[in-house]
């Protein structure tokens, strides 16, 4: 067996601990209904779901979605918040937080497993843009208040908060996530796990096995959900990865399959960033095929 092979098999050496794992995505359903939606994800073979629109205010829809999607056994896996926490300017950030705090509780009432956003960026336009203090001890305690700051406001009790990882931006690495999550020491901060964000470099792009094993080994009992996409890279003067449908690009999807059904939790993996409904097709056909090659059950 090659060393990639006991990398890939890693977490997930022994196949009879391994839980299945829920696939979802975004539905192109022309409805409002949360029953309809709730039932086209079934029909797609989604066991797991974004939150549909709601208002926190509207309890009435609160309750007909966690009903709906609970009789569908889909579980609503996040709640998308993206704003950034990290505005220069105050006012705005001042604005942005009182939106995540309120997209956290949203989840709360939906039964998401997670409400997430990133930690934000210093960058003066572009919200989630690179700034050269966004990898400083500034921005992560910052990050710190930030996190414990929305969680307090919430104190959420089946649900978690959690910041997507991103590659210039803290948390950048398992190893700087777990800094995270010991600063924050608040029990319902969660891990989000999107490997491809983390894929900066030469190096992680070629040991995107041992990258993927490495991230779960270490935060797997704090993930509460992932994100399915996949990374291609551009040959060119510079060093210029794009996202791509997954199976078209060099992401080690059975290093990814098999690490995520060995951790002890029920996270979740959430295709997102693709066009049409035929690229999520095609994208949830590939992730189907390899763990079906591999040995891994999805829901």
């Amino acid at each position: 067996m090659t060393r990639r092979s006991l990398l890939c098999t890693g977490a997930a050496a022994s196949l009879a601990a391994q839980r299945k794992v829920r696939l979802g995505g975004p539905v192109f359903l022309k409805s409002d209904d949360p029953r309809e939606l709730a039932r086209e994800h079934r029909r797609l073979g989604y066991t797991a779901a974004y939150c549909p629109p709601a208002d926190l205010k509207d309890e009435a829809r609160t309750k007909a979605i966690q009903e709906a999607f609970a009789a569908e056994n889909v579980t609503i896996a996040e709640v998308g918040a993206w704003k950034n926490m990290l505005d220069p300017d105050p006012v705005q950030r001042k604005q942005n937080l009182e939106y995540v705090t309120a997209r956290l509780a949203l989840a709360e009432a939906v039964g998401a497993r997670c409400c997430v956003d990133i930690a934000g960026s210093y960058h003066p336009t572009v919200w989630y843009g690179p700034h050269k203090l966004n990898l400083s001890p500034a921005f992560f305690d910052a990050t710190v208040e930030n996190v414990r700051k929305v969680l307090d406001a919430v104190k959420p009790a089946r649900t978690t908060f959690s910041v997507e990882m991103m590659g210039w931006s803290i948390p950048n690495s398992a190893d700087s996530y777990l800094k995270l999550i010991k600063a924050v020491d608040r029990k319902q901060f969660s891990a989000h796990v999107d490997v491809c964000n983390i894929i900066n470099s030469p190096e992680r792009m070629y040991r995107n096995a041992e990258l993927i094993a490495d991230t779960f080994r270490k935060l797997g009992r704090w993930v509460s959900s992932c994100h399915a996409k996949d990374l291609a890279w551009v040959p060119e003067m510079n060093v210029h990865f794009v996202e791509v449908i997954p199976g078209r690009g060099d992401l080690d999807y059975t290093a990814y399959l098999r690490n995520l059904a060995a951790i002890p939790v029920d996270a979740p993996l959430m295709l997102e960033h693709l066009k049409t409904a035929a690229d999520y097709r095609e994208g949830a056909d590939h992730i189907r095929k390899t763990a079906s090659a591999c040995g891994v059950a999805l829901a």
